[in-house]
């Protein structure tokens, strides 16, 4: 079992940045690829980014590759997104979530709450 935390959503003006944070307890994550995923209300669930917590690979959809930037601290068992020249397409809940090595994105073992990032024009 793994508990996630999401945490750093708001309010941003567009252009602006965020960071946000996903903490993870109750287990290693060393088998695992931590992503990043957003939900608009009216929406599909949109794959953002991902990182493989063993090796630190990264993989980026198009629509944020350039902008956002994943990465994790090992030691505190934290994952980040920073956010960067912001969008008023941006806004949406973001989560994360776990998957095993092999699973596909989308195919989650765990997940978070959640965490609002609004960005207005």
């Amino acid at each position: 079992q793994v508990d996630l935390g999401e945490s750093g959503g708001g309010l941003v003006q567009a252009g602006g940045s965020l960071r946000l944070s996903c903490a993870a307890s109750g287990g290693t994550l060393s088998s695992y690829i931590i992503d990043w995923f957003r939900q608009a209300p009216g929406k599909e669930r949109e794959f953002v980014a991902a990182i493989s917590w063993s090796g630190g690979s990264t993989y980026y959809a198009d629509c944020v590759k350039g902008r956002f930037t994943i990465s994790r601290d090992t030691a505190k068992n934290t994952v980040y997104l920073q956010m960067s020249s912001l969008k008023p397409e941006d806004t949406a809940a973001y989560y994360c979530a776990v998957r095993s090595v092999g699973r596909p994105i989308g195919l989650y073992d765990y997940w978070g709450q959640g965490t609002q990032v609004t960005v207005s024009s």
